[in-house]
């Protein structure tokens, strides 16, 4: 099973890699929350458990925690658990932040990665998108890096591997929780006049929480990863003025 979280692809073009070459059903965590079910499964004997999602201000995105705490697996002993975070530069406390929330629940990570991919966080100053050539240069590196990936994860290799950059500490344990108090919220969003209804970002909204009428309109539960600002066609999604001048990306291969 790869369960996985995305906004803007990276990390969907990811889960999809790893669920094709480990030959793993793909599940998007956001439609099993909003299913209502109990999140209870039951493990094949050789199934493993993967977990794919991007970097949020140097942490895991508050979707993939609230997902982790619920989440019951009916035989999880010896079975072989791993994440791989996707993030533009550096993951910060991640694998820490990681580790301790599923210590909780008795697993334990066999293995952890970060792939870099094209940067899309705009919505704070000095924050913009990769430029073209640097995007194109990150898209071709992933592919060699999600292929040693994949054949870490098939000899079910012990590695951990989180690129923790500089400040860790400070990012991943002050910044963060800012980040998730005052940023994770849908209500700086506004459409101009460029708009011209075409609802793909309510389409690609991962937890639907846009709906387009004349213009789209945002609910309560945003989760921040910017895919409706990314994905309009005419720019014409914006984050109050933060986006104004930035620039948009979206994977090629998940629009």
């Amino acid at each position: 099973m790869i369960f996985y979280f995305s906004g803007t692809g990276n990390s969907k073009w990811v889960a999809r890699q790893v669920a094709a070459y480990q030959h793993e059903s793909l599940i998007a965590i956001a439609d099993e929350l909003a299913g209502g079910a109990d999140l209870i499964y039951t493990l094949q004997p050789s199934e493993v458990v993967g977990f794919v999602f991007p970097v949020y201000s140097w942490a895991p995105p508050a979707i993939v925690m609230e997902f982790i705490s619920k989440v019951r697996f009916t035989n999880a002993e010896g079975h072989y658990f791993f994440f791989v975070c996707t993030c533009g530069d550096e993951a910060g406390l991640t694998l820490n932040i990681m580790n301790e929330t599923v210590a909780a629940k008795g697993w334990t990570w066999q293995a952890a990665f970060t792939i870099i991919m094209p940067n899309n966080y705009v919505s704070f100053p000095g924050f913009d998108t990769d430029p073209k050539e640097l995007e194109q240069q990150k898209l071709h590196a992933a592919i060699d890096e999600m292929e040693r990936i994949n054949q870490e994860l098939a000899s079910r290799s012990n590695v951990f591997q989180c690129k923790v950059g500089s400040w860790a500490y400070v990012k991943s344990r002050i910044i963060s929780k800012l980040f998730n108090k005052y940023q994770v919220t849908a209500k700086p969003f506004f459409a101009t006049d460029d708009c011209i209804s075409c609802g793909l970002c309510e389409q690609h909204c991962p937890v639907h929480n846009v709906k387009v009428h004349i213009k789209p309109e945002w609910g309560n539960h945003c989760t921040s990863c910017l895919a409706c600002y990314h994905i309009c066609p005419r720019h014409a999604i914006h984050y109050g003025k933060a986006t104004l001048k930035k620039h948009q990306y979206f994977h090629p291969e998940c629009k």
